[in-house]
C-alpha cells in the first residue's frame, strides 16, 4: 500500500503545471485577438445594404459578410490564400470609379455582367453577351409600367447627364462602342443590379476597375426592415438610420435571413 501511494504521488503532476500563469493566459488572449484582427481586416469584411438595386437577391437592411482575398490581386507573402479571377454573374463589392464631391468614393454591391473583351448590349431590358440573349432569372425584368428606353436599349439609347449619367461615362462611352454593343477594356468589369429598373450601375457610369473590386459577399449574418437609402445618402442620415436599427431590432429583423448564402 505504501509503494502504491508513493507511486501516485510521484506520477502526479505539480499543481502549478495545472493552472494557467496570468502571463500565459494574456498571451493566449493577445493571440486570439491578432488573429481575430487579421481575419477581419484582410479576409473578411461586412457590409450593410441601404438600397434595393440588388433585390430580390439581397435585400434593403441585410448585413452581409464579404470575403475579400479570393478576388484581391495576388501577392507572394501569402501564397496559401487561392485566387481567383473574377467570373461572369459574380457578385461583388467595390469602390465606384468616380469621385463624389467630398472626394470619397461610394462602396456598392452590383453582378458582373461582362468581363473583359465582352460585348454587351440590352434590348427591351434582356441583356445581350456577345451576341448572345442571357437567360437571368435572378434579374427584374422591366415591364409596361417601368420601361426606361435610357436603361433597357443600352446602349442604343446613348447614356446622358440628363438621365443621371456622370459626365465622363457620357462623353467617353462612345470610345467602347462596336457595331452596337458597349465592349469591355482590359482590367475592367461591367456590372449591373438585379433590381435593373432601380440601379445606378454601369450603364450611368462605366466599367469597374479590377483594382477598385474589394471582394464578393457570402451569406447574410443579420438582416432588419429598414427605409431605403440612396447610395449617396450622407453619414448623418446613415447615422440615423442606425440608431433606429438599434431601438427595433426585435421586432423588424428578420430572422429567416440569418446565414441566407448569397448567390
Amino acid at each position: 500500500m505504501r509503494k502504491d501511494s508513493l507511486a501516485k504521488r510521484r506520477s502526479a503532476p505539480p499543481a502549478s503545471s495545472q493552472k494557467e500563469s496570468p502571463l500565459l493566459s494574456f498571451s493566449s488572449t493577445c493571440s486570439t485577438i491578432v488573429i481575430a484582427l487579421f481575419v477581419f481586416a484582410f479576409i473578411f469584411e461586412n457590409f450593410a445594404i441601404p438600397s434595393s438595386s440588388m433585390a430580390s437577391t439581397i435585400l434593403v437592411g441585410d448585413h452581409v459578410i464579404a470575403e475579400r482575398a479570393n478576388l484581391a490581386p495576388a501577392t507572394t507573402w501569402a501564397p496559401f490564400v487561392h485566387y481567383r479571377q473574377v467570373h461572369r454573374d459574380d457578385i461583388i463589392v467595390f469602390k465606384t470609379p468616380f469621385l463624389e464631391a467630398d472626394g470619397t468614393h461610394w462602396t456598392l454591391v452590383k453582378r458582373v455582367i461582362g468581363i473583359p473583351g465582352d460585348c454587351l448590349h440590352l434590348q427591351d431590358g434582356v441583356v445581350y453577351r456577345n451576341g448572345v440573349a442571357q437567360n437571368e432569372p435572378f434579374a427584374a425584368h422591366p415591364t409596361a409600367a417601368d420601361y426606361n428606353a435610357n436603361v433597357d436599349d443600352f446602349p442604343a439609347v446613348a447614356p446622358s447627364i440628363d438621365a443621371g449619367a456622370t459626365p465622363d461615362w457620357a462623353t467617353d462611352f462612345s470610345r467602347y462602342l462596336h457595331h452596337g454593343d458597349v465592349c469591355v477594356p482590359p482590367d475592367s468589369y461591367f456590372v449591373m443590379g438585379d433590381n435593373r429598373q432601380n440601379s445606378y450601375d454601369s450603364r450611368y457610369w462605366g466599367f469597374v476597375p479590377r483594382q477598385n473590386i474589394l471582394g464578393r459577399p457570402l451569406f447574410v449574418y443579420w438582416s432588419i426592415r429598414i427605409p431605403e437609402l440612396p447610395d449617396n445618402a450622407p453619414a448623418s442620415q446613415r447615422a440615423a438610420a442606425s440608431f433606429d436599427e438599434l431601438l427595433h431590432f426585435f421586432t423588424r429583423t428578420r430572422w429567416s435571413r440569418t446565414f441566407h448564402p448569397i448567390r
